[in-house]
């Protein structure tokens, strides 16, 4: 459409359907998207009245968005997300845990924790229990064992997933993050200890990816909520 209200890019193919067929709903990645794109695509979504979530949006993208457009968004600079529309009320069941090594692992852990409440999943967020101090861990086992998922964010050697997963029933989603320094620069290196975990059952996402882990824990959460509803 032409009208200044609804610039669609030619170029953008909206799955509409996403949510009714698979459960999740659409997110963008703006990341390599120009700011004309990005403005495009939440014009588009204003004038359907769609929610819309937005992965990767830099604060220079966001910046630069027009007036009208930041000011219907609620953007968070440290998970690099930003939310068209309300939220809805956070489910509580499946209880899902996000569990950071350290304080360094917060982007992609901010990630996922907006990716979860913007499906309309409550999550408790505990950070700083890397195992170089295992008793932080250790201090939080009898918690974490009454979750359903656990959701693991660590880089380094990432240890953090197998140790966790030798200690609790709940699903194990482990993210390696790119924290480190010399060899474990970039996340390689924790990217490959999780997948060579010898404990059982840890399920990895690629580096960074908050919000992949997140969508995980919705097709989870998902398939709880039609077991429970199956007569």
């Amino acid at each position: 459409m032409s009208d200044s209200t609804h610039d669609s890019d030619p170029h953008v193919t909206f799955d509409r359907n996403r949510a009714a067929r698979i459960g999740i709903e659409e997110a963008v990645l703006c990341g390599h998207k120009s700011d004309t794109q990005v403005a495009a695509i939440l014009r588009d979504a204003i004038h359907d009245g769609r929610r819309l979530l937005l992965t990767r949006l830099d604060a220079a993208q966001h910046a630069a968005l027009p007036d009208d457009l930041r000011d219907q968004l609620d953007y968070c600079t440290l998970s690099r997300t930003a939310i068209l529309g309300a939220l809805p009320t956070p489910a509580t069941t499946p209880r899902i845990a996000l569990v950071s090594a350290g304080t360094s692992d917060a982007g992609p852990m901010a990630e996922a924790q907006r990716v979860l409440a913007f499906a309309g999943f409550d999550a408790t967020a505990i950070s700083d229990v890397g195992v170089a101090g295992l008793w932080r861990l250790l201090a939080r086992e009898e918690q974490l064992r009454e979750m359903d998922i656990v959701i693991v964010f660590a880089g380094m050697d990432a240890a953090l997933p197998s140790v966790l997963a030798g200690l609790v029933p709940g699903v194990v989603i482990g993210v390696p993050t790119s924290v480190g320094y010399g060899v474990a620069t970039g996340g390689r290196v924790a990217l490959d200890a999780m997948l060579a975990s010898c404990a059982a059952g840890v399920t990895v996402v690629n580096i960074d990816n908050g919000y992949g882990a997140a969508t995980a824990a919705v097709r989870l959460a998902n398939m709880m909520r039609r077991a429970k509803a199956a007569p």
